[in-house]
């Protein structure tokens, strides 16, 4: 029989400025050792730190808008249910209680599931659920997570409510109250771990996030929060972890490792912090690394002040790998000091799904599935967007189709109902496809994976060249007779799929012989060459209009109308209210890749 899960959680209040936990009693097969020989009697002790990051409402192995098991191309597994095997490995192998377990973010978004516990069956409402990552995560006896930038899409009443639901604490040193500039979450959280010796080892987390919050999340979090940069807050924090007797330092910090920023200048700080805060901040030991979506097993940084190695971990998004910092102590002049540290990343495609989590889980999954089968309308032809990352596809132009009609609505009647409507739209995902037939929400939500919400802004002809002209940097520059591969034509500079826009209402030839800055030709809008000082309305998502990407221009265009509503809901409701999609109502070829003239495809 299921249990109910919307069930009470006793928790712990979060006082002071960080959060103090008891750590390890009495271990038996404490990792601890008396060296022999000329080191006699010397005092080591031996523990590991468990890491994950970018779980994004991962539990299981399982793809729900695909409604399969998920696979990939290198057969990844993902989903926190695998995590737990993994976890309870190491544990077994190391003692429970010489483990801690941590997260670098981004957590409650990414997945129907986690979504569904959002806004279908919100965690908010009174007697509501409890958010089956907050479950997992309980279960798996976490000891403490940094928040993400994806945290705060939801509102912070949700994160809020999500804080409250988990028996470990949410960390951001560098996410503060507007108006006190006080820490708005826990700074750290400090752990003993005790060792057969009679001394406790202390060890700090320190959790930092991500300033682009600021931005991707504007309409969240202006006026309540501000986020400044991490190597600053590291800096006034990881002393007072020190004189407050830490032994250990770690940072939990959902940031990479690049040192570079998808916002250019629009903020002061960078995006990908981690290893500056290695390199700049002394007293610290090791660094999870979240954000980026990238696995890196063992990377060191060294310290310019102390010249120390600071060893640098990610594990790989949605739960498909597990770091491992393995710390190695030695006990002299009345303190514990950092000897060795190393790390290391597990697969979890070696392991099954630990049954604990599956038994917990299996109702809300089951329910989630439910809800995404639900039919919402009919397609006459079949789209994908297999193709759509070099090719004017007709899927991607349903996402701008449906954009353009939703603003034209909105501005109906008012001063600016009179100028035509451009809209923008990426490839989120590779393996997008509504079929023929029947359409159930997940076709549709598997089209726009991510909960970005609309707005219109008012653009000039030329201002809308520049916008084509810096997303068509995601090429790889082709000469006229070479031969095209599609699958390495794209993503030019490391530039993800998501930060190549395609605009419909205008037609325009990309050149890709051409080198980047001096590609889009022929720009026309209805037929004639586009003006430069046109004025149009662009239906654009916030984290482009927020300057997601650093497109040019319209992060300081005039608002005209925002939306709060995901554009995943407004996608569905426009389907459940058509009832009936037919692709040659609106697909068309506005856009093409072309050397010197002559079209690629």
């Amino acid at each position: 029989m299921p249990l109910n899960r919307r069930k009470f959680l006793e928790k712990s209040a979060v006082t002071g400025a960080g959060v103090a936990l008891a750590g390890a009693v009495g271990a038996p097969g404490a990792q601890a050792a008396e060296a022999s020989g000329g080191e006699r009697g010397v005092k080591r002790y031996a523990f590991t730190v468990l890491g994950t990051t970018d779980l994004h409402g991962n539990v299981f192995n399982w793809d729900y808008f695909t409604d399969k098991e998920f696979d990939d191309k290198d057969h990844n597994d993902i989903g926190l249910a695998k995590v737990s095997t993994l976890v309870n490995r190491v544990r077994e192998e190391k003692g429970r209680r010489n483990t801690l377990l941590i997260d670098a973010g981004d957590t409650i978004q990414g997945t129907q599931l986690s979504y569904y516990y959002a806004k279908v069956d919100p965690i908010t409402a009174e007697g509501g659920p409890v958010h089956p990552m907050a479950q997992a995560m309980n279960a798996m006896g976490y000891d403490a997570a940094a928040l993400g930038n994806h945290e705060f899409n939801y509102g912070i009443p949700v994160l809020r409510k999500f804080e409250q639901q988990c028996r470990f604490p949410l960390l951001g040193a560098n996410a503060l109250d507007a108006k006190t500039l006080r820490p708005a979450f826990a700074p750290y959280s400090m752990h003993r771990l005790r060792t057969p010796f009679g001394r406790d080892v202390k060890v700090a987390v320190l959790g930092l996030t991500n300033p682009g919050i600021a931005i991707w999340d504007k309409a969240n979090v202006q006026g309540k929060m501000t986020f400044p940069g991490l190597e600053e807050q590291a800096a006034k924090w990881v002393p007072k972890l020190r004189s407050m007797g830490a032994d250990v330092v770690i940072v939990s910090a959902h940031s990479g490792s690049s040192g570079t920023s998808s916002y250019g200048d629009q903020l002061p700080y960078i995006e990908n912090a981690a290893g500056l805060v290695a390199e700049q901040v002394p007293g610290i030991d090791a660094i999870l690394v979240g954000h980026a979506h990238t696995e890196i097993p063992e990377y060191f940084v060294t310290n310019k002040k102390t010249g120390k190695q600071v060893v640098l971990s990610e594990p790989l998004k949605w739960g498909q790998r597990l770091t491992l910092f393995d710390f190695e102590l030695v006990w002299g002049k009345g303190r514990w000091t950092v000897e060795k540290v190393g790390a290391q990343v597990l697969n979890s495609n070696t392991v099954q799904e630990d049954p604990k989590i599956v038994r917990l889980l299996s109702d809300e999954h089951e329910k989630v599935v439910a809800y995404v089968n639900q039919v919402i309308g009919t397609n006459a032809a079949e789209m994908t967007s297999a193709e759509a990352p070099y090719k004017d596809v007709p899927i991607i132009d349903l996402i701008n189709h449906i954009q353009a009609d939703t603003v034209k609505q909105a501005l109906a009647g008012t001063e600016h109902a009179a100028l035509p409507v451009l809209s923008q739209a990426a490839c989120f995902s590779r393996s997008a496809r509504i079929p023929a037939g029947e359409v159930t929400i997940r076709d549709v939500a598997g089209l726009y994976v991510f909960e970005n919400t609309l707005e219109a802004r008012l653009m000039t002809g030329a201002q809308m060249k520049a916008y084509l002209e810096f997303s068509a940097n995601y090429f790889v520059q082709t000469a006229p007779g070479a031969a095209v591969d599609p699958a390495k034509l794209t993503n030019a500079n490391g530039t993800p799929d998501y930060n190549y826009d395609v605009v419909s209402g205008l037609s325009y030839e990309i050149d890709i012989a051409k080198p980047a800055g001096s590609r889009v030709t022929n720009v026309r809008f209805e037929g004639q060459p586009l003006a430069d000082d046109a004025k149009f309305v662009f239906a654009v998502n916030n984290y482009r209009a927020n300057g997601g990407g650093n497109f040019p221009h319209v992060a300081a265009a005039q608002v005209l109308w925002s939306n709060s509503d995901e554009i995943r809901n407004t996608m569905i409701a426009w389907v459940k209210a058509k009832g009936a999609v037919d692709p040659a109502e609106f697909a068309a070829v506005d856009w093409k890749l072309t050397r010197n003239g002559t079209p690629v495809f």
